[in-house]
């Protein structure tokens, strides 16, 4: 028995190499449709079960935030695992689409460009509401462009953790792999936050969503600098040394946010961060990218085609590393 033998169906990208693939192209198509459940949702509402549990049964914060973490990575693992060991057929379908409807860059961006078309037309009304369906922020105030901003900063962040980094995870465990990122994903979107009642609770989950994020935060950013530059609609822009990129991304608190905001903040020569609303508070972020510049509609068209041709390339090339690897040491 080989190492390949040992790991859950479908993991070996050696042996199901389409299921990517197919994957990729089934969320560029169909994206999510309403009508289907969605694995996200399920676990929605088992942390929203978990965690008033946790707390009753530990009373430690940090303790019953750690067990309620683990509870959920093991009851997705199970879930996964369970429908990967269904007859072959059934398991493939599953597999199938549990990798497209855990990658959502083609909801991403269509909602991205409604958001644009929205202020293109000067609608503010409806870009607030649409822009406010991509960030947990509060754009209910905003102007312009504030709205145009926060749209850029939200499509170059999730552009990570809504397709790259799922994606890398897809390519190193398979389905299981892809839903427990999503699953430390989603708990950091509930839990994560650094003030009551989730300071303490939340501990785990943020930690272990900036462990699971590494990497593909900063294959973000390389695959935004150069896929951008080779893009050739893209001539005029600003070309930053790679170094300034690095550097302001370590500005930010989060460890892996700041990389690929400043990738497209000095790209697109335009400033991402400063001031912001969170549940009534403001928030001085820090800034990113060259000062006093602003985005506008013209810059963020330009970010959501360099978005799309940065993702797929980098999807490909992670998909070849991956293939090559499995075929190697599988």
């Amino acid at each position: 028995m080989n190492f390949a033998d040992t790991l859950p169906p479908f993991s070996n990208l050696a042996h199901y190499w389409w299921i990517p693939i197919l994957a990729v192209l089934l969320d560029r198509i169909i994206g999510d449709p309403p009508n289907l459940p969605h694995p996200v949702r399920w676990i929605g509402a088992l942390l929203k079960n978990i965690e008033p549990r946790a707390r009753r049964f530990i009373a430690s914060e940090r303790l019953a935030g750690l067990f309620a973490t683990g509870l959920a990575i093991f009851i997705t693992w199970a879930a996964v695992r369970a429908l990967l060991l269904l007859p072959l057929s059934l398991a493939t379908v599953c597999a199938v689409y549990l990798g497209f409807a855990g990658l959502a860059l083609g909801q991403l961006l269509r909602e991205g460009k409604t958001a644009l078309a929205l202020l293109i037309k000067n609608d503010l009304p409806g870009a607030r509401s649409a822009v406010g369906m991509l960030v947990s922020r509060d754009v209910s105030n905003a102007d312009f462009d504030e709205l145009c901003r926060v749209l850029a900063e939200s499509l170059a962040e999730n552009l990570n953790d809504a397709f790259v980094a799922p994606f890398f995870w897809f390519i190193m465990g398979g389905p299981v792999g892809l839903w427990l990122y999503k699953t430390v994903s989603t708990m950091d979107s509930m839990w994560g936050y650094p003030y009551a009642p989730w300071t303490r609770f939340g501990t785990a989950a943020a930690r272990l969503d900036d462990i699971l994020a590494y990497i593909p935060a900063r294959l973000t950013a390389v695959f935004l600098y150069y896929g951008i530059r080779l893009k050739k609609r893209s001539q005029g822009i600003v070309y930053p040394t790679f170094a300034w990129i690095v550097r302001d991304a370590k500005t930010m608190k989060s460890p892996n946010a700041g990389w690929p905001m400043a990738a497209c903040a000095w790209i697109y020569g335009a400033t991402m961060g400063g001031k912001a609303v969170y549940d009534g508070k403001i928030v001085d972020k820090p800034l990113l990218g060259p000062p006093d510049t602003r985005w506008t509609t013209t810059t963020l068209q330009n970010l959501l085609d360099g978005i799309a041709v940065s993702a797929y390339g980098g999807a490909i090339l992670l998909w070849l590393m991956g293939h090559l690897a499995w075929r190697i040491f599988s």
